[in-house]
Order: C-alpha cells, then structure tokens, then sequence
C-alpha cells in the first residue's frame, strides 16, 4: 500500500534550515568514533571525500572500489568544472540564485530544502579544494576563474582547464591517503559488493568479492554508505566508463531501500556521436565548450545532404545560410540552455533531415566566431591594429587552446578531424541520472544505517542536472552533509560494539551471492553478456530514451522482461567463479541492469507529464516544449521491491515549493 514518506526535513526558514539542523542534530564524541566501523563502498567524489572526512573525524573506514586504485573512479571524467555561489565575477550571483537555477534547471521536481543546502556549502567546497592544492585557473589578478554553464546567467562555475573532475579527485584522494597512512581508512581496491547485509532492519555490512581472487568476503559495520554513481549504462551506449554500475544500490533496494524516479536520466547534448555498432561507449565533450561553441546546422535540406555525401564541407557553407537554432528559438539563453532542452532541440533538427554526418545523427559546434573574437582582442592587446585574418585566427586559437586544449586534442584523436579549422560533430548521449535510491534530509535510505551519496541518490536535482553540479553535489555530500548527519545515527550505536560477521544475516546473503554466481557460471548457454546488454540497450534508447510515448513504454516492458528471459536462459560466461574474471562481473551488473530497466520503464510510464530529462510526447506545449503536470505529479516517485520490478510498489513524497514560484520554464 502506497504511504507518504517522511523525509525528515527541519521546518523554518529555508535559508535557516540547515544550520538549525546542525544545530540540534545529535552528536558522537571523539573517543566514542574510535570504535565504530563505518563501511563506504565507492570512492570517487561523493565516497572519497566521505570516507577521508569520517575517517578524519575519528571512525574507522572501510573504503571499497572495484578499481584498481580510487584514482580510477569515474569521477576523473568530469572535465568542464564545478558550480559554487561565490560571485567572483561581480554579476550578481547568490546562494539564492544558484538554488533557483538548480531548482529551475531541474524543472521543479526535487526537493527545495536540499537543494538549497546544495547552494548553501557549495562555497565551502572550493575553499576545501583550494586548501587541498587543486589548481582551479586562475585570471590575471590571482583570483579563481569562472566559466558559464548551460541554464544560468551568471559565471560561477570553477574549472582546472577541462580536468576539473580529476583535479578534484586528486585532492578527495589525497586527503583519503592520509588517513589511510594512520590506519583510520582500510582501503579495499578491485574489491565489489555484491550483498548488503541487514540485521534486524539494520544496515550492519556487505558482502564483497575479491575481484583477483574471487573470494567472497564479509564484513561488518555500524552503517553503511553507498557512492556507486549513476546507472546510465543500463543503455549500454553513454557516457559513462564501461565499468559503471548500479548493483550496490540495486541490492541495496532488493533489501528494502526504495528506488526514487528512476525514469529521471540526463541526455548530454554535447557528445561525439555513434560511429558503428561496434562501438562500446560513447565519449563526451565537456559542456564548457558552449561557452564560446555556436550549434548549428545548415538552414537549406540541399546543403545537409550533400554534407552528409561529401560534397559539401561545413566551413563552404556562409553564415547566412547557417541556422543556430539554439539561438533563434531561445534568444535570452542561446547555446547556454540547459542540457534537457539542447538535447532535444539537436534530436528534432536531426530528426527534421538536417544532420550533418553519414547517419544523419550529429550538428556543429563551431568555435570560428569564437576564435576570431578573442584573436581581435590580442591583435589589440599586441597593438597589431592592422593584423590579417591569417594572424588574427592564429592569435585567437592559442587563447581557445589554452582553455579547452586537451578536450580539443581528444576530439582530433578520435574523430581525427582539427576542431580549430572545422566544426566539431556532436549530438546527445546518455550521462547522468537523477534517479538513484531514495534518502531523507540525513542521506539515510529507507533502510536504518544505509546512506546514499553523490549520484546514486535521488538527487538534489529534480528532472535534470544543470552542468557542473554533479561535482559539486559529490563533494558536498562527502565533505560537509554526511559527516554532521551520520552521528546523528551513530549516537545510538556506542554500546553496540563490534558486528559479528558470523550470523545468519550474513551466512544467508553470503549463500545467495555465491548461488548467483554459481548459476552464471554452469549456465553453459551460447550468448554472450554484452550480447543480451546491447539488446537491452537498444530497447531503452529506442523507447525510454529522449523521448518517450504510452506506446513505446508499454512495447519496452514486454521487450525488457523478454530479453530478461532470454538473458537467463541463454547466456554464457567463461571461466571460473573462484579466479579473476571480468565476464562474470559484467553477468552481475547486466542482470540488475535487466531489472532496473523494467522499473525505469514503469516509472516512466506512470508518470504522464512532461518534466526536464523525462519527455513524454503526449504532454508538451505547442513549441514543442516539455509540459509538466503539477496537480497531479509534483512528487518524488519511490518505488518499493516487492519480487518483481514490474510489481513494484510505488510511495510518494509530496513536493512543497515555500523559497520558489512553481511556474514553467522558460529559456527565451
């Protein structure tokens, strides 16, 4: 039976609201953390910075990652830079502004009191990272420097050229190596969980496998914090590193932690586009580029065919005859709209005939405007007063370079096409999910003593990620939500002590774990893993992917459960269970892959409105924007397992906007 969900939020004033909580949140003293365990499985952003900030406090931490070093995380992909409400460029940024845009950005579907905690820390977080030896670039003066990102109007986001995501995790892992060398974190690298333990309703530890070895292994803790990432790879083709995962939260749901909108999955408009069946991943190119890159693509249907021939180049079409679509249909945000919205936009002018490459799947992102542009400044700031265009491009590529050089080198490597003299091809992929497993104000999930961190959670960002959050979603749940809140859970545990790991909680999940895996390995049928994963790919892209209709959703259900049966029936994984052997941890994922989606499916079917990443076709204005229906869907959709994801029951957290006007977005 569906229930509300206490959500735990401290009531007041919104801009109050955090610092009250701290305020009256229930501590664990010093030499009380010196004997309690704390269990974080994942160690990018979110679980790197929690793990070195708990472990600083005083508790003693269990750090787990399926890479062979933290380094590895997924984490270091991030390029374009991190969000903070520092106003250092003097254009009126705010902690308010950045919380309405994040609110707005996500098309009002997340929760207002979190997301304006997001805003509020989000300035700790550079002065964290600063402290730590980040090199975020700096301008002339000294001071931080600042890019725009897509559905804002003000500069705030901070970068290391178009490595902000590695530059950070250097510094997450720094602090972790520290308390590794004082023995407060054990580091458990190219270890996977597989099972999380509950005993009397308690999250109390997981069962891991040693992925060199094979062992399955137990252990204990007093909680347990998940910062697994994203799921986006239920697709098969995104963004993410082929590694990328949801089965630490999805076991975590199947023991009783319900999984919030699921259907809520990022498009990235800025993305190299397919090239062959053949291909495993896609590669992303970093939303900063649309601060001085202008889309496009030709205005006559004569022109893009004959690019799509070769008889055509991009640079012999005039700017005449160019349509920058972006700025024509969204004057006040031009290219800057937000991620949701130039997706979409890039998927009618290609579905329209206007595709610029041999699939009829990509647009331009020019950067000759650009060039020119700061090319005529040096010209002047070298009194060159009468410099050729020659000279000016040659000034204006060194500029571009030196802000986006590395992401052009990998372009050129890839596509091995120079950026700098033709249009770079892009069109959107899948990256990020705003889904994730449902947390209160604390982080805990439904289950007492698991929390959830950075983007496996449900997020602070409703229906779509505004660009350069992510990072700092990750960090502030590590480095300054997580520590306050964790104890105010942990008080009650200090006479607990130790967690036996020889109970039937733990003989029960260890015993389903290896009977999992067992069967994957006698299976003996004649396809492999990837093989069932490409076939759930497609199913979702085609059907649950940038836009979705009642029919489609319903056909993708019975192709998912179908593909499911299949999957079981026929699969084969080589190798032994006891031995290291990437094909039976690729069968584990895919198999929860193979559940998540039919959830994904369900909630998307469900919910018959139009909000941010999630585009049902039935609902939309006349311009073709999405339509959200707050009467009836202003909530979080959480989802309980019950056996069978296509049965899962659904509970809902009201929505309720005090700090913001509920309105429709516009970006004209």
């Amino acid at each position: 039976m569906s229930k509300e969900l206490n959500s735990k939020v401290p009531t007041g004033q919104l801009k109050d609201l955090w610092t009250a909580h701290k305020d009256h949140i229930g501590l664990v003293n010093p030499a009380n953390r010196r004997n309690i365990d704390i269990i974080v499985v994942g160690t990018g952003l979110a679980g790197g910075s929690a793990s070195a900030s708990l472990a600083e406090m005083g508790y003693n931490v269990k750090a787990f990652c399926f890479q062979d070093s933290p380094r590895r995380a997924h984490s270091i992909a991030a390029q374009g830079g991190i969000n903070a409400a520092k106003n250092y460029q003097n254009d009126g940024d705010s902690v308010y502004r950045l919380f309405y845009d994040t609110e707005k950005g996500g098309d009002y579907r997340s929760r207002e009191e979190n997301t304006y905690r997001l805003a509020e820390v989000s300035a700790n977080i550079i002065d964290q990272c600063v402290a730590q030896g980040v090199p975020f670039a700096r301008e002339y003066g000294g001071l931080l420097d600042n890019r725009s990102f897509g559905g804002v109007q003000v500069s705030r986001t901070f970068y290391a050229k178009g490595q902000t995501g590695q530059q950070l995790l250097l510094g997450a892992y720094s602090a972790m190596n520290r308390q590794i060398a004082k023995g407060k974190i054990t580091m458990y690298n190219r270890h996977e969980m597989l099972e999380l333990v509950v005993v009397d309703g308690k999250a109390r530890g997981i069962i891991a496998r040693n992925l060199v070895t094979g062992k399955l292994e137990r252990h204990s803790a007093h909680a347990v914090v998940l910062g697994t990432g994203g799921y986006g790879n239920v697709f098969f083709l995104s963004t993410n590193a082929m590694g990328s995962n949801a089965s630490a939260a999805w076991r975590a749901h199947k023991k009783g932690a319900y999984f919030a909108n699921p259907c809520y999955t990022q498009i990235h408009p800025t993305c190299i586009p397919r090239s062959g069946d053949y291909q495993s991943k896609l590669t992303l190119m970093s939303e900063s580029l649309r601060n001085d890159g202008r889309i496009w693509v030709p205005k006559n249907m004569e022109d893009a065919v004959a690019i799509r021939e070769g008889r055509l180049k991009p640079t012999d079409i005039k700017p005449e005859d160019r349509d920058y679509y972006l700025e024509r249909r969204y004057p006040a945000f031009g290219n800057l709209v937000p991620r949701d919205v130039a997706s979409r936009a890039a998927k009618e002018r290609c579905d329209a005939g206007y595709g610029v490459n041999k699939t009829g799947e990509a647009v331009y992102l020019d950067f000759s405007s650009a060039i020119m542009r700061y090319g005529k400044e040096q010209a002047n700031l070298h009194h060159e007063y009468d410099a050729s265009d020659d000279r000016i491009r040659e000034l204006g590529e060194k500029i571009v370079e030196a802000k986006y050089g590395n992401l052009f080198q990998m372009y050129e490597k890839i596509v091995d096409q120079n950026p700098y003299k033709t249009p770079m091809m892009i069109y959107p992929a899948v990256h990020y999910t705003m889904g994730g497993l449902w947390v209160d104000y604390n982080l805990m999930t439904t289950i007492d003593g698991c929390y959830c961190i950075g983007e496996a959670n449900f997020s602070d960002h409703g229906a779509n990620r505004l660009g350069a959050s992510a990072l700092m979603q990750g960090l502030a749940d590590g480095y300054f939500v997580l520590p306050y809140t964790i104890g105010d859970y942990l008080q009650h545990e200090i006479r607990t002590g130790k967690i036996s790991t020889e109970t039937p909680e733990f003989d029960e999940a260890e015993k389903n774990v290896k009977e999992r895996l067992e069967f994957f390995i006698n299976n003996k049928g004649t396809k492999s893993v990837d093989h069932f994963h490409r076939l759930l790919g497609k199913i979702m892209w085609d059907n649950v992917g940038m836009a979705r209709n009642e029919a489609g959703l319903k056909e993708a259900i019975v192709e998912i459960k179908r593909i499911r049966e299949e999957f079981y029936k026929d699969v084969f994984v080589p190798g032994e269970m006891n031995e290291m052997n990437p094909e039976l941890e690729k069968a584990t994922r895919v198999a929860d892959f193979m559940e998540l989606a039919e959830l994904f499916a369900v909630d998307a079917l469900h919910r018959t409105e139009s909000c941010g990443g999630h585009f049902r076709e039935e609902s939309q204005t006349e311009e073709g924007e999405a339509l959200r229906d707050d009467k009836n869907f202003a909530y979080v959709a959480a989802w309980e397992w019950t056996g069978n994801p296509g049965e899962a029951v659904l509970h809902k957290e009201k929505l309720e906007f005090k700090g913001i006007e509920l309105k429709q977005r516009s970006y004209k």
